[in-house]
Formats: structure tokens, C-alpha cells, sequence
């Protein structure tokens, strides 16, 4: 048996891409896929599936979204209104503490689907696209 051998993939930021253009060609609007590593948001999304983010989406309640909580440090959660009507990011896992969040603004995008890895029919889509 042959073992497949891990890609290099360099993450470069939207500002090193942009170079000497000053502006982005994208409209604020980007589709990036994450793996799921962890157990928090099960039992939606399990450990090693394929979750796609799409920036420039406005989140809503109940979106399953990313949030940059601390600089550099980034969450993948559902967001939820708490008691008082502000936000917090919810874990799946009741085994997981939900977090306050001080608004919106911390959203860095919204998971529009997800896929198990190395499966093409097994893709799940998230919102107002999914009831299409």
C-alpha cells in the first residue's frame, strides 16, 4: 500500500496578493476551505470533514460562521443570540463553553457547506443558497 505524501500549501494574505494594485478585484468576497479538526461542533460537523467559508456574506442568527476572537486566533461556531440580545458564538459539543462576542464585526465568514474528505456526494449546504 502506498502512502500519499502531505502537499505544502503557503497561505498568502489578501494584502501580499494585492502587491502595488491597492485594491482587491474580489469585492471584499473570498471562498476558503478549512478541515474540521475537533469535536465542538459535532455532532453537524465531525472531525476531518471539509467546510466551505465565504467572506462578504452578512451573518445571520443560527449561520455556522468564523470569528477572529483574539488577533490571529480564529473559531468556528454557530452564532446565537444570547438573553440580554447580544451575540455569542455556540458550540455544538455541549461540552464546549459558548463565547460572548462584543458584535459582528469579529465575523470573518459565514460556512455555506461542507463535504466529508475525498467524497464528491457527500456535500451538505448552508444558507439561503441550501433551500434553492
Amino acid at each position: 500500500m502506498q502512502t500519499r505524501k502531505p502537499i505544502d500549501i503557503p497561505l498568502v494574505s489578501a494584502d501580499a496578493q494585492q502587491g502595488e494594485q491597492g485594491g482587491s478585484s474580489c469585492d471584499d468576497k473570498a471562498i476558503t476551505a478549512l478541515m474540521v479538526l475537533g469535536v465542538s461542533m459535532e455532532p453537524e460537523f465531525n472531525d476531518g470533514e471539509i467546510i466551505v467559508i465565504e467572506s462578504g456574506i452578512t451573518p445571520t442568527e443560527d449561520a455556522y460562521v468564523i470569528a477572529e476572537v483574539a488577533p490571529e486566533d480564529f473559531i468556528f461556531r454557530q452564532l446565537k443570540r444570547d438573553a440580554q440580545g447580544g451575540w455569542q458564538l455556540h458550540a455544538l459539543n455541549p461540552a464546549y463553553p459558548d463565547t460572548a462576542i462584543p458584535g459582528l464585526e469579529i465575523i470573518r465568514g459565514v460556512i455555506t457547506q461542507k463535504r466529508k474528505a475525498g467524497s464528491r456526494k457527500s456535500a451538505k449546504f448552508y444558507g439561503p443558497q441550501a433551500g434553492a
